[in-house]
């Protein structure tokens, strides 16, 4: 059974190549399914080896020959801020899009995704009039000055927890730059990539200067990686595939960003707001019903406040009830997918088996017509350092709750992982809060509070959670080169 969208349409069985919406070399299709009911929602083109081969040699041309890197940066800058213009004026449209095909809340997307979205091209347009190069002093008779260039043509590969935003935080600074890409959203999840497509082109931006091609990371993901026409990979999704993409980078050199898993720690002092702390600690965890790398899914609880402030979490965590994502009420939605659904459920057996206790939630739940991908919020406690609950990424609703003796013992348990992408400190001691902050092996340190972000503060990860950041202007560098112009004045 397949569902009609409301109030909007996708380019169904089409690519976006050189301007142009054609079908792929194959034919080939793939059904895009909505995770609150089960029942395919679109059928999108898959995209496969010759098709990113004719994406890549349009953004080639498009950059070499073009008219994108010609314009002035002022021009480009205007382009860009069109594009945040758009996304803001079919907002309503776009979160519809995301909700069906991620099953995050309507108010989620409406609120949160699409207006950070729409800042990621205002905020990028702001940077390309500020693009600069230096003059050095250099030793000789010699006029040194440096250029920033763009590296090229950028392979974009989007995960599907927040298809517009990630992919849109990778667009922007690489479009600013001067740069022209070939973005590949999640098969899970593609709509709104498509629409971004028209969007990009309704604003203005010119044929080729961006592709969206959709398909599986096994065929036309590889593709890119492999390719030699692409000078850069930008990649937000697991480790082992950021790995991956590391090794077959290697095989051209490419210039990567990888923004991967995270295993995040919520430090909970007994001198904290407790309840200001159970809320960031309910939130960190279950927003985005845990599919966000940075999800607090480790709390870490002094002795002192333990067995209250586990009072205070599940007394939230027991009003959070599974319902449907279209609801504007709904605040906890479906998983992605069922075998999403079933890896998260193998974790709290896993869990179960290595004696871990638990608390709250655990099962799959049925909701409409009972062939979503629902699960109930979980929480564990008496969780060890060794279990898989607290090594592993799981990426969905299960927190996995340990308790600690002092300040330095939270410590070497928060960073007792091979990830470090973000942690939380929650404590009324300013000292001891910037204190951890600089001990705390990890990219983002939120102190008395979680999951913000800001297209102004650069975002990645220490160790296995990535290389390179992502927002600010670090976020622009990771898309410019540097070219060491040398003039003889003697």
């Amino acid at each position: 059974m397949t569902v009609a969208l409301q109030k909007s349409d996708v380019k169904e069985g089409k690519l976006l190549i050189g301007g142009a919406w054609v079908g792929s070399a194959s034919g080939a299709t793939f059904p895009t399914r909505n995770p609150a009911t089960g029942e395919v929602i679109a059928h999108l083109a898959e995209a496969g080896k010759e098709d990113v081969d004719r994406a890549v040699k349009a953004a080639r041309e498009a950059f070499e020959a073009g008219d994108w890197r010609k314009m002035t940066p002022a021009e480009r800058g205007k382009i860009l801020w069109q594009v945040g213009d758009l996304i803001l004026k079919y907002a309503d449209e776009l979160a519809e899009l995301e909700t069906l095909d991620t099953g995050k809340p309507i108010t989620d997307s409406r609120r949160i995704d699409i207006p950070l979205a729409a800042d990621a091209f205002h905020y990028y347009a702001g940077w390309t009039t500020k693009i600069e190069g230096e003059t050095l002093p250099v030793s000789g008779q010699f006029l040194n000055y440096t250029l920033r260039e763009p590296i090229g043509v950028v392979g974009i590969i989007v995960p599907w927890n927040f298809p517009l935003l990630l992919a849109s935080r990778k667009i922007a600074p690489a479009l600013a730059a001067g740069n022209v890409a070939v973005v590949k959203p999640a098969a899970l999840t593609p709509l709104t990539a498509l629409r971004l497509g028209e969007i990009c082109l309704e604003a203005g931006i010119p044929a080729g200067a961006v592709s969206i091609l959709t398909g599986f990371g096994a065929t036309a993901g590889v593709a890119m990686a492999d390719h030699p026409g692409v000078d850069k990979i930008a990649f937000t999704g697991g480790t082992e595939t950021g790995k991956d993409l590391m090794a077959r980078a290697s095989g051209t050199l490419k210039k990567l960003t990888l923004e991967l898993g995270g295993k995040s720690p919520n430090i909970v002092f007994s001198d904290a707001d407790l309840e200001k702390a159970a809320r960031g600690v309910t939130s960190g965890i279950f927003y985005n019903n845990g599919e966000i790398c940075t999800a607090g899914s480790r709390l870490l609880v002094e002795d002192g406040c333990y067995g209250s402030f586990l009072d205070r979490v599940l007394e939230r965590v027991h009003k959070l009830v599974p319902g449907d994502p279209l609801n504007p009420k709904t605040r906890f939605g479906p998983l992605i997918s069922e075998e999403h659904l079933e890896r998260v459920l193998g974790f709290v057996r896993s869990a179960r088996s290595d004696g871990a206790r638990l608390l709250t939630g655990g099962e799959r739940v049925e909701v409409g017509n009972g062939k979503g991908y629902y699960m109930e919020p979980t929480v564990f406690d008496r969780v060890r350092p060794g279990m898989r609950i607290a090594r592993e990424e799981i990426f969905g609703p299960v927190l996995a709750t340990t308790s600690f003796h002092d300040f330095q013992e939270a410590l070497a348990l928060s960073n007792e992982t091979p990830y470090g992408l973000a942690a939380a400190v929650w404590t009324r001691d300013l000292k001891k809060a910037h204190q951890a902050a600089r001990e705390l092996q990890a990219g983002t340190v939120w102190i008395n509070t979680y999951n913000v972000f800001d297209s102004a503060s650069p975002y990645g990860g220490y160790k296995m959670s990535g290389q390179g950041r992502e927002n600010g202007y670090q976020g622009l560098e990771a898309y410019l080169q540097t070219k060491s112009v040398w003039v003889d004045l003697s």
